[in-house]
């Protein structure tokens, strides 16, 4: 039916571990199984990656114009200010779902700016790990159409 790619950016790798109050004890492995099991479900090819690095990001981005259907991102920190990524998504061409494990703009003000969500087709965010579960269906409904 399609292909999704899921994006994890940097620190997701500690999901599990890493301030449990605000991101859960889901670790990375189980969102990525999860993931896997729904979309073989419905017949969809999804690959997942995760990178703590900026140009990793943007380069698989950018790979993926013409080979995936979907992007599923969750750009961690570079959500706030990478406008290297937020020109990978403008420019990749491949309809992006921004979502995020907590509710951004209920924390620090820092955290209350998306760059790269004007360049996305939606933003999920503050469901925890059921974000990326959301994020999915709305890209699965879309490849249907």
């Amino acid at each position: 039916m399609g292909k999704v790619l899921v994006i994890h950016g940097p620190n997701l790798n500690l999901l599990g571990m890493r301030e449990v109050e605000i991101y859960g004890t889901t670790t990375l492995d189980e969102i990525n199984e999860n993931l896997r099991n729904r979309a073989s479900a419905v017949g969809i090819e999804l690959e997942t990656f995760q990178s703590n690095h900026e140009g990793e990001i943007v380069e698989k981005i950018q790979g993926a114009a013409g080979d995936v259907d979907y992007i599923i991102i969750n750009p961690a920190a570079f959500t706030h200010y990478s406008i290297a990524i937020r020109d990978a998504i403008a420019s990749a061409g491949v309809p992006t779902i921004e979502i995020h494990l907590s509710n951004i703009y209920a924390r620090e003000e820092f955290r209350q700016e998306s760059v790269t969500a004007p360049v996305t087709i939606g933003q999920i965010q503050g469901f925890g790990p059921d974000g990326y579960y959301l994020s999915l269906e709305a890209a699965i409904r879309r490849l249907k159409r």
